[in-house]
């Protein structure tokens, strides 16, 4: 029996509820997660490797900020700093993916608009982030973030999963247009974001409205960054362009009508796409480690459209032809 399991069992019996428990499979995440009955309903228990402080606690800090904010997370029911674990309203188990795997073309861009019109609703959430003094307001996706991620990328992509180190002069090149892409994408860090908000991090409500988890993570970040994790990830085919200009034209129209600043749709776009490079290798490294050293195989699909996805986007830029090169040279393989 896990110790996450058994953290859960002695908060159900000290606090007098049913030992019921329904374990849930949970994606790239270092927490488990449980279905429970407390007070005669069901909820979930996320139960964290470790204790935690209540106020250096993200997951705790990000909900209160959202839910003063009037977005759609589940309301904090109870939790437990020394067992490390949270419990959270259930949202059922219909998860927007899934949704829009089975739904017409019409559907799921309704969906998409929905999803869309949440992440104006996150960024006009900024002053409140800065008002509350949030954990959030404090993160910012600066270059040191932003190149740790792409230097997790290198490893487990390239090291990891291909079993083949990049030279050293490629290695020089690719670290150089790196630290370059980074650098400009902090320079345009100034919105709340979600950071991983994506078709599996929002479920769909009986009445067909969605709700956003798995928010713990917020940050400051680029306009473009909750769209491209949106729209891009975890793709096995490339949206096409128009429907990516449609869905962006949408974007902006969404931020206008929350009260948002205007932002020129070719500025916009240019920096969809940079953000779309960072963004997407990033979540190649996560795949690739997830496959590796956690067996979770069911995320391999999506490393090679994703691969080449990016090489297709940097080539286009003009400004990372190192980028360009060695991504195309692994999509062909």
């Amino acid at each position: 029996m896990s110790d996450f399991r058994t953290r859960l069992e002695k908060y159900l019996k000290q606090r007098g509820e049913p030992s019921e428990i329904e374990q849930l499979t949970p994606d790239a995440s270092t927490r488990e997660y449980f279905r429970i009955q407390r007070k005669g309903r069901s909820a979930i228990a996320c139960v964290y490797p470790e204790p935690f402080v209540e106020s250096e606690q993200s997951y705790l800090d990000v909900t209160r900020l959202f839910l003063a904010a009037g977005l759609p997370v589940g309301e904090i029911l109870d939790f437990d700093e020394k067992l490390g674990v949270i419990i959270i309203e259930d949202f059922g188990d219909v998860i927007l993916r899934n949704v829009v795997k089975g739904s017409g073309e019409a559907e799921r861009d309704r969906l998409f608009r929905d999803a869309i019109t949440l992440i104006a609703k996150i960024q006009a959430a900024t002053p409140l982030a800065y008002k509350m003094n949030s954990i959030a307001s404090r993160l910012k996706f600066d270059t040191e973030k932003l190149l740790w991620e792409l230097n997790f990328f290198k490893e487990h992509f390239f090291t990891t999963y291909r079993k083949k180190p990049l030279e050293i002069s490629a290695e020089k090149v690719l670290e150089a247009e790196f630290i370059e892409l980074c650098g400009d994408l902090e320079s345009r860090a100034s919105v709340l974001c979600h950071r991983d908000f994506h078709a599996a991090n929002l479920m769909v409500s009986t009445d067909g409205s969605l709700r956003i988890i798995d928010h713990q993570d917020a940050r400051i970040g680029t306009t473009s960054y909750d769209l491209v994790s949106l729209l891009l990830d975890r793709i096995t085919e490339p949206p096409s362009s128009v429907w990516l200009d449609e869905m962006k034209r949408f974007f902006l129209a969404a931020r206008e009508a929350a009260g948002l600043d205007v932002i020129e749709f070719a500025r916009f776009s240019e920096e969809f796409q940079l953000q779309a490079i960072q963004r997407c290798l990033k979540a190649v490294g996560t795949f690739s480690y997830q496959s590796s050293y956690r067996g979770k195989s069911y995320f391999e699909p999506f490393i090679a459209p994703t691969i080449k996805m990016v090489a297709d986007i940097a080539a286009n830029t003009n400004r990372f032809p190192a980028t360009a090169e060695i991504l195309a040279s692994y999509s062909e393989r």
